[in-house]
């Protein structure tokens, strides 16, 4: 049995009204005559229309009320300094199929160029083994960052030594030892660079702060892997390469560091860091080189750090000591 019809917005029946004529989202409601009057169903819409109000204003109020505003914090910094490094002995892979060679110079020395120890102030910054830093820490607590970390090293075969060549030269099987020196057509540079680029995630501790953070003693710790970016210029037996950089395969390092920070934002720092590099696919006359060696490092940077907002822990003057 159908019953009454009702039409209007809900707005006008909150209102009592009986209908609005400049409102053209009506509904209609069946009303069985046996159970409800017209009033009744209006007072009940009313009560719920009220209710669900209510609801709303007060889940907003709530939400408000719990979610303070945070401060996003961070900072950023970049450093710049030299360096100085010791190599493990290492075997170099050298292939010509067109020349029908195929051997190994074993275990042969390597060290390093420093540069910064003749005349730094008179040569072009990046001359020297230098590095550089690019970070930002990114959590609340200003203790996790991420870094660009680039090392401008320098590797060179030693010049004189007696090594060991085995493997294959001039299509015949060979097992003798050479004088690796540039006066008999060998050089082995890695002059220009042998150039680690990682990319770290950092971890920092404080160990000691001033409570206007004037002063701060930090000990940080670094992880990453990347590419190798050498640039390579090399002669084996009198043939000597194009000399170029190129992209030539991959390393990863560990790295510790303890950090001086003076009126908050200058700081000194001091590195030691050991790197385990793999090259391949070395340009070489008609052919390609390979090795991998491990490096021990000592670095020493001067940068400056600086932070996104007033509330940075790391800046502000009254910081907890961490």
């Amino acid at each position: 049995m159908r019953g009454n019809l009702i039409s209007g917005c809900p707005l006008c029946l909150l209102l009592n009204n009986d209908g609005c004529q400049d409102c053209d989202r009506y509904f209609s409601v069946v009303l069985p005559t046996n159970n409800f009057s017209q009033m009744q169903l209006k007072n009940t819409l009313r009560f719920a229309l009220l209710i669900v109000t209510l609801f709303v204003f007060n889940s907003n109020n709530s939400n408000a009320q719990e979610t303070p505003k945070k401060h996003k914090n961070r900072s950023f910094y970049f450093s710049w300094g030299y360096n100085q490094e010791w190599y493990t002995k290492s075997t170099v892979n050298v292939k010509q199929d067109a020349l029908g060679n195929n051997y190994d110079l074993v275990n042969v020395d390597g060290h390093d160029h420093k540069g910064w120890d003749n005349k730094l102030l008179e040569q072009q910054l990046t001359i020297p083994q230098y590095n550089y830093r690019l970070g930002c820490y990114f959590n609340e607590k200003q203790d996790l960052a991420f870094e660009i970390n680039f090392d401008h090293t320098k590797y060179i075969i030693t010049d004189g030594q007696n090594v060991q060549l085995k493997g294959t030269l001039n299509n015949r099987a060979v097992d003798t030892n050479i004088n690796f020196s540039h006066q008999n057509g060998f050089y082995y540079y890695l002059n220009n660079g042998a150039n680690f680029l990682l990319f770290n995630i950092v971890k920092r501790v404080g160990l000691y702060n001033t409570k206007d953070n004037k002063l701060r003693v930090d000990l940080t710790g670094k992880f990453g892997i990347g590419p190798v970016i050498p640039h390579v210029e090399n002669s084996f037996f009198g043939k000597a390469n194009d000399k170029h950089f190129q992209i030539g395969g991959w390393n990863t390092g560990l790295e510790t560091a303890l950090r001086v920070t003076v009126y908050r934002y200058a700081f000194l720092e001091f590195s030691q860091k050991v790197d385990y590099a793999r090259y391949s696919n070395l340009k070489i006359y008609q052919g390609e080189a390979k090795q991998s060696f491990g490096t021990y490092e000592l670095i020493l940077s001067a940068g400056v750090i600086l932070p996104s907002s007033k509330n940075n822990p790391m800046f502000f003057k009254r910081a907890h000591k961490g």
